[in-house]
């Protein structure tokens, strides 16, 4: 459906042809890179990956409840960090949540850690969230990756550390006690060579994701080259191809770009600038992020960002957008692809969901870390 509008919005001329081509050739690689970085995560996901990593941290962690929900929270933000928060959400929470029934832990303790940390540590590298590739890309970060890693490091650190810190408060029961390791015993796999491809992958990722940008190779590189090698893998082995990625979903985020961009060409633009201000100091970097986040909230934090990118301006104008709808869309289910995913996986799990305690907690959690976060970029070194 958001295809078709999009298409629509071409045809009619409600976007003009300038417009349409700037959305194109500004979304292409982001979307590229998604395609590869779906790939990796959906065959490191049947190697059995995330599977293995839980299993032995369960093991490291000591039959120590506590210290296996830390291992979590690394697992989790690692995981975001690297290979996005929708592999979080979608890969990583079925992991945590038969870890949770090994170990005799309350399951929605590990999955609010997942869901949470899925947004709130979606800023430490631009690869995390499809916002942060968007704004790499666009006028408001000319100096790309790098200058989008030393404007938002501080506030992703601090995004991460308020998120635990709330986590652990409001958990302090659930993570009392120990468990038996001996009850987490290491998955079976089909292949270990598999195992140890996809494992070696990913492992390399992470530093050519945040280290090969900066010498001029664009993020989809290192994705679609990793994606070549374990398709290469699983060709080989003559493995299931299926359901490696969705199509229909990418062509669809294509049409919501479109549709945006139409609505900005026909005064959309006016009415956010009067609600975001222009301030550069803490107040106006604090409008801004609270007006994104408010913002996803209501609508989901793409058509959020892209709606509010020209009216950001400045670098830290745009960071600070960026904090608010990549670590703001906690209270509602729909702020975000990745929690509507993380509440299909944990249904699927036979662990519901309340929606309503859901928006509670998220109403504590939001104010806190985005003001921190907020904080932190705008008391940043010179």
């Amino acid at each position: 459906m958001l295809a078709g509008a999009g298409a629509l919005a071409v045809v009619s001329g409600a976007l003009s042809e300038d417009g349409a081509r700037d959305v194109v050739g500004r979304t292409a690689p982001v979307l590229l890179f998604v395609l590869g970085i779906t790939v990796v995560a959906t065959l490191a996901d049947r190697a059995g990956v995330f599977a293995a990593a839980a299993a032995r941290l369960a093991v490291l962690a000591g039959g120590r409840r506590w210290v296996l929900w830390l291992s979590v929270v690394a697992l989790a933000t690692a995981c975001t960090a690297v290979l996005s928060l929708d592999t979080t959400a979608v890969l990583l929470t079925p992991v945590v949540l038969v870890l949770a029934r090994r170990t005799g832990t309350p399951p929605m303790l590990l999955a609010m850690t997942t869901v949470w940390l899925a947004s709130t540590a979606s800023l430490l590298l631009p690869v995390a969230n499809l916002t942060n590739l968007l704004a790499v890309a666009g006028p408001g970060l000319p100096g790309g990756e790098g200058q989008f890693l030393r404007l938002a490091l501080a506030p992703a650190v601090v995004g991460v550390l308020v998120t635990v810190a709330v986590l652990a408060l409001l958990g302090r029961p659930a993570l009392r006690g120990r468990y038996d390791p001996a009850l987490v015993p290491p998955p079976v796999t089909a292949d270990r060579g598999d195992l140890v491809l996809a494992s070696v992958v990913c492992v390399l990722l992470a530093p050519a994701l945040a280290l090969l940008p900066l010498v001029g190779v664009p993020v989809e590189v290192p994705a679609l080259v990793a994606a070549a090698a374990l398709l290469a893998a699983a060709v080989r082995r003559r493995a299931s191809l299926r359901g490696l990625t969705d199509l229909p979903l990418l062509v669809g985020v294509l049409g919501l770009f479109l549709l945006v961009a139409a609505a900005g060409e026909h005064g959309l633009t006016a009415p956010l600038a009067s609600a975001a201000g222009d301030g550069e100091g803490f107040a106006g970097l604090l409008r801004l992020a609270a007006v994104g986040a408010v913002g996803a909230n209501l609508v989901d934090n793409l058509p959020a960002y892209l709606a509010l990118e020209p009216v950001a301006g400045s670098p830290e104008r745009v960071v600070a957008l960026l904090v608010g709808v990549g670590l703001g869309p906690l209270v509602t289910p729909w702020a975000c692809l990745a929690t509507l995913l993380w509440a299909r996986a944990c249904r699927e799990a036979g662990v519901p969901v309340d929606w309503w305690r859901f928006a509670a907690r998220g109403l504590v959690l939001v104010p806190l870390v985005v003001v921190a976060a907020v904080a932190a970029l705008a008391v940043r070194p010179a």
